[in-house]
């Protein structure tokens, strides 16, 4: 039995055409979750890269795994899906990345480690060796089929043909300077398919994609897929201004820093045709994964797994980028299909309780009938796929968490009167309210029945203050339930260690 894990960056949780999105279509995500199940409120745990991918591999929530920025080092004493497959005798590949940064504890001050983030996750066997934030054997095959390289590869991903953009004035959206068979997504898919048919036993191998992460640049056809005068309009207030007027750190991000949205209407439609672009030729290229498979008899013998690190604002509340608190930023696609009898009931079901990216590592060792250790925050989501349901007791909310600190640079700190350790917020989530709590900053409350956009704060509005304190203590009392676990169940004494696990989910009431 395989298992095939699959991450697009930065896709948001609608963008998939089997849930009625307008505009961007995945033919072959759709035949995916005909055949497995749709988790519709799926999310994240962090933003960005790095934190969301830490809490995803580790089963931790960033409160205990502490990776909180991009670039922040993941301890080494916690274990990882890949760890604890590859003690079991799994031999865990990857292609693509994983963004860790390794525990810089006892390195030299020279080890070449210290300069990135791009190591693979550790457990990871075979890998493809990222330079400079891009797959170093893409750009040798570029370079073997004589393609222009500039002085920085990660300039690959926005060269375009000459000409005039559509944000420019121009008549269309540029495509790439290369073609889509040249394109990190195909060659990335080919080397898994390669590597798969390559395999005489079962395997396992995470598959981890760049796009649609930024740049906003797609190769053709898929930069013409869609008309840039179809294009919605950002779900925002009419002026940046008055969006700023929410919080003080919408404020910052708005006014003070890279993630302001674009003010031209062109340069907004230009970014979510070629954000729309991206994920159909992602979809495109899974779908020839999907088809070797089928040809060469395993499909029917592969647990797969769709889903992403975190989603993207594309102008919504005039930002740009993953951050945060508003729900564009953490609600992510999920699509599981488990190839097993025992999960036929559940085919083409889609589920509306709440899941979240902890739920992976749990879920993937459960598959393989390995044990979950015991500090995961997350739970296995078979029981999900085997009776098309959750089971008794199941989580009520979306909990999620963001650190806005920047450790070379303190200018959001004194701005807005903060420590380093102050700069953070952290969110629970249900289908009916959202709070948001910050380190020291005032909350944020939310009706999402009568403003799902997420526009009125309601903290200080008296008719809410009960609910206010509801949610307050009961993100208080998800944050205590999930303090990291360390050896807290195990007792020394008369006898010796005595050792008893608590439930890896709240018991039914």
């Amino acid at each position: 039995m395989n298992i095939l894990f699959i991450t697009a960056d930065q896709w948001r949780g609608e963008c998939l055409s089997a849930l009625g999105h307008a505009h961007v279509k995945t033919p072959n995500l759709d035949a995916l979750a005909r055949e497995g199940v749709l988790f519709a409120k799926h999310f994240a745990q962090a933003t960005p890269c790095a934190p969301s991918r830490s809490s995803m591999h580790t089963g931790l929530y960033m409160q205990n795994n502490r990776c909180v920025v991009n670039g922040a080092p993941l301890d080494r004493r916690f274990t990882n899906w890949a760890l604890e497959m590859q003690a079991a005798g799994h031999a865990p590949s990857l292609f693509g990345y994983t963004d860790s940064a390794v525990d810089p504890r006892g390195l030299d001050d020279e080890d070449p480690r210290l300069r990135h983030y791009s190591e693979p996750l550790p457990g990871i066997e075979t890998y493809t060796p990222m330079v400079d934030e891009v797959a170093a054997e893409w750009v040798e095959y570029l370079r073997d089929k004589g393609h222009p390289m500039p002085d920085r590869p990660w300039s690959l991903y926005s060269t375009l043909i000459d000409g005039v953009d559509w944000a420019d004035g121009g008549e269309r959206v540029l495509p790439m300077a290369m073609d889509r068979e040249d394109h990190e997504t195909h060659y990335m898919v080919e080397r898994c398919i390669d590597w798969i048919e390559s395999r005489d036993q079962s395997w396992v191998t995470h598959l981890s994609l760049l796009r649609p992460h930024p740049p906003f640049a797609a190769p053709e056809p898929y930069n013409s897929m869609y008309d840039p005068q179809q294009m919605p309009q950002p779900l925002r207030r009419e002026t940046a201004h008055e969006e700023s007027l929410q919080h003080p750190l919408l404020d910052y991000f708005i006014n003070h820093s890279r993630f302001r949205a674009s003010d031209s209407e062109r340069q907004t439609q230009q970014d979510m045709v070629n954000y729309f672009g991206l994920m159909h030729e992602v979809d495109e290229n899974l779908g020839r994964l999907f088809d070797r498979l089928k040809a060469n008899g395993q499909w029917d013998s592969t647990l797969i797994i769709f889903t992403s690190d975190h989603g993207e604002q594309l102008g919504d509340h005039w930002l740009s980028s993953k951050l945060g608190y508003f729900d564009q930023s953490y609600h992510i696609p999920l699509i599981i299909r488990d190839p097993r009898a025992e999960a036929d009931a559940s085919r083409g079901t889609q589920i509306s309780d709440f899941t979240e990216n902890v739920d992976i590592m749990p879920t993937m060792l459960d598959w393989l009938g390995l044990d979950i250790p015991s500090e995961c925050d997350g739970f296995s989501l078979l029981p999900v796929l085997q009776n098309a349901q959750v089971p008794s007791g199941w989580r009520e909310q979306a909990f999620w968490e963001c650190d806005f600190r920047n450790v070379r640079d303190d200018s959001l700190e004194r701005h807005l009167g903060l420590t380093l350790h102050q700069c953070s917020l952290s969110v629970l989530r249900d289908h009916n309210f959202k709070y948001v709590h910050f380190g020291a900053l005032p909350p944020l409350f939310f009706d999402l029945r009568q403003d799902p956009g997420e526009f009125e704060n309601l903290a200080r509005h008296p008719e809410y203050q009960s609910l206010v304190l509801e949610y307050a203590q009961m993100l208080l009392s998800l944050k205590m339930n999930h303090a990291e676990r360390g050896l807290t169940e195990i007792m020394l004494g008369e006898g010796g260690a005595v050792m008893r696990r608590g439930p890896t989910r709240k018991l039914a009431s």
